[in-house]
């Protein structure tokens, strides 16, 4: 009894200890420069505060470093039929080799998978320390979820099967980024915003959160519970073997082992944001690529193979700066003579316009900054960090930055100010010294975690007025076109030319009263002229 009151009165003592040294830390830094500059003090804020918004932040925010790599990966990036390997009795290999099991091809991809990363932390680092530097805002910025998929599966296509190239995409993203810095510089951002209906706006967020979820249900990035079939096209699949070459199942339907260990990966995430646990995404993809790291398992990312083993050898080095070498300064503007580069190229303004705006002043407003005019400090220069934050992100070789919606995690906690958006950059930059173990996360960790960010990106879908047939056509032909034509910009496009369809009705039933009163104006006046003339020439008589 007397040892438990004197470890309670010692756990007291040091707990009033910690707490007095954390306060002195707090008001010397609120009275510093640093704190001055920051306005710790006036907005009511601290720096053990911000410190832990930053990590919470970063926690709920981490996963894009995998994921976006993961998703630009797929694409091929920089690599082509010059990096396949060929028979002997080949005098060179063809085009076919980048969308078979092709161990040069492979190789080229995995290495630039790496690049992606160190793009995707350096770019966010980037981005999250201008944020928090000029704007003074607890935002973390990183590239967004959307614009790669648009990159990977409509651009450029799975394994470099679209129309464009990276390097052009890059330019794309390049051009994007520039034209929106100008909006923001001019203040334009706000009238652009309006030019898309309200409900092609908010079906944009669903349909894109869709179209993720639907490609981490896929085998080549995801958890492989669905597949391609010949009679119906999709079929539920999660097969133990499967055709390398059209990934049709070939036995085993719903006995994969990777299947069900990302199946309770999921299922973590969803506890985890069910408890509202900070990093709960993170958790469920650190249990199944643990998993996933062990040799010699069904499930295991290390087969023993020759791609295998030397994955594991990388593996086993845990730090390494990875040198960023095939995505950097990957530009070319020799195609911006077709059209479909500019349709692209207003099909993502459009979409960084949009996704901006709403989460900036979403953020603003969970934070309390919103004064009663709906402005808040630090909003101009937050859409200039913003813009030119893509633009530095295309030189590297990665999509479009965005302001992340976690950040709400981190205002939650007590973020007020930059500083949150600094220790969130500070923690992107220690994860590029960690390549070899993030290069390492199987796929089947990954697409639970897009199949959740589906989950999340559906939220818009209450603000959509469903009783009224000319939101509601629109609002689902945008949505069920992204996934099912495997294409944003047409779910976007089908969406706008619906509701421009439904709206001229009322267009046409303007111009019809129009011209009824002005009809009715017409036979008034001659009515009157009629009068007059019979009454002049009653006076003459």
């Amino acid at each position: 009894m007397g040892r438990e009151l004197c470890s309670t009165g010692s756990f007291t003592k040091l707990r009033k200890s910690l707490t007095k040294m954390e306060m002195r830390v707090n008001e010397a830094i609120s009275k510093s420069k640093i704190g001055k500059y920051f306005k710790l003090e006036a907005r009511k804020s601290s720096f053990t505060k911000e410190f832990r918004a930053g990590t919470a932040t970063f926690l709920t925010m981490a996963y894009i470093i995998t994921v976006n790599a993961s998703v630009l990966s797929d694409s091929g990036g920089t690599c082509s039929v010059s990096d396949c390997t060929f028979p002997a009795n080949q005098t060179r290999a063809t085009p076919e080799c980048m969308l078979k099991p092709n161990e040069g091809y492979e190789k080229c991809v995995s290495k630039m998978r790496s690049d992606l990363i160190v793009a995707t932390a350096l770019a966010s680092m980037i981005g999250s320390f201008a944020m928090g530097f000029l704007a003074n805002l607890p935002l973390g910025l990183a590239p967004g979820m959307g614009p790669n998929a648009y990159l990977a599966y409509n651009l450029v296509g799975f394994h470099g099967s679209g129309k464009m190239s990276y390097q052009t995409v890059m330019a794309i993203f390049l051009v994007e980024g520039c034209a929106f810095l100008a909006i923001a510089v001019f203040g334009l951002r706000g009238r652009i915003a309006r030019f898309i209906p309200q409900p092609v706006r908010l079906a944009c967020a669903a349909g894109i959160g869709l179209f993720i979820a639907f490609v981490g249900l896929q085998a080549h990035q995801g958890v492989s519970l669905v597949g391609p079939d010949p009679s119906t096209l999709l079929t539920l699949t999660a097969c133990s073997s499967t055709n390398p070459v059209t990934g049709e199942c070939t036995g085993g339907k719903m006995q994969s082992p990777t299947f069900w260990l990302s199946s309770v990966g999921f299922i973590i995430m969803c506890y985890g944001l069910m408890k509202e646990i900070k990093g709960s995404m993170i958790y469920g993809i650190l249990f199944v690529t643990l998993v996933s790291w062990i040799r010699n398992t069904a499930v295991t990312i290390f087969p023993n193979t020759t791609s295998g083993n030397s994955s594991y050898e990388y593996f086993k080095k845990v730090v390494d700066f990875h040198k960023i070498e095939s995505t950097a300064g990957a530009i070319n503007f020799s195609h911006f003579n077709n059209g479909e580069v500019w349709v692209a190229l207003l099909t993502l303004l459009y979409i960084d316009v949009l996704a901006t705006t709403g989460t900036l002043y979403t953020m603003a407003e969970i934070g309390g900054f919103v004064n009663e005019e709906g402005e808040f400090e630090g909003e101009y220069i937050a859409y200039m960090v913003d813009a030119g934050s893509t633009i530095v992100a295309s030189t590297l070789g990665v999509s479009p930055i965005a302001t992340f919606v976690e950040s709400s995690a981190g205002i939650k906690e007590g973020g007020r100010t930059g500083l949150t958006a600094i220790i969130v950059g500070f923690y992107f930059l220690l994860s590029l010294f960690f390549t070899p173990l993030i290069a390492s996360v199987p796929p089947w960790a990954i697409g639970p975690s897009l199949v959740m960010v589906g989950v999340l990106m559906m939220k818009v879908v209450k603000d959509i007025d469903w009783n009224n047939i000319k939101h509601a056509v629109p609002a689902f032909v945008t949505m069920v076109l992204m996934p099912l034509t495997y294409s944003i910009s047409n779910g976007i496009i089908g969406g706008i030319g619906v509701y421009i369809a439904l709206s001229l009705y009322d267009s046409m039933d303007c111009w019809v009263k129009w011209l009824m009163r002005m009809r009715k104006m017409v036979v008034k006046e001659q009515n009157q002229v009629s009068a007059a003339t019979t009454d002049q020439n009653i006076e003459i008589v």
